[in-house]
């Protein structure tokens, strides 16, 4: 009589990220937000990551990323967003670039994954409806988050 195990580790670890620039100030215009984006996407694979899209506005970031056994949140975001400001201050236009300090993440399951990805890809037009803080406190609110509306500014 023999035990049988499991002979590795299977995920779907995916996490809706978003973070926004300090002060909301629209830093990611049109000309270098796309280039944002893709540093962003490499910066997830850098990390070992897996980046399913990255989307947003000029003040703020979405991505949707799939992590693996080893990461821990709070080091790959820190890492995210360290790596990309760095690269952001390089840019001629940018050389005052900063993140705000915090961020939101929500898990998100496999079969929701690709709702999360077109919401993602279409936040211009949502934006067009919603502000950013009320897009926040609606997705806090929806997934059950406490949060003081004082640090959503």
């Amino acid at each position: 009589m023999g035990s049988q195990t499991m002979a590795s580790t299977y995920l779907s670890l995916h996490y809706h990220l978003i973070f926004s620039t300090r002060n909301r100030e629209e830093f990611l215009v049109e000309s270098i937000r796309v280039r944002m984006h893709e540093y962003l996407a490499g910066t997830v694979l850098g990390l070992k990551g897996h980046c399913r899209t990255v989307g947003g506005t000029a003040d703020h970031v979405h991505l949707l990323v799939g992590l693996g056994a080893t990461h821990t949140l709070s080091d790959f975001v820190r890492e995210l967003k360290k790596a990309s400001s760095k690269w952001a201050r390089e840019q001629e236009s940018l050389r005052n670039f900063v993140w705000q300090e915090g961020y939101a993440a929500f898990t998100v399951s496999a079969s929701g994954a690709e709702e999360v990805r077109r919401y993602i890809a279409n936040q211009e037009e949502h934006h067009r409806k919603r502000s950013f803080r009320d897009e926040l406190k609606m997705m806090l609110d929806k997934s059950g988050v406490v949060y003081d509306e004082r640090y959503l500014d």
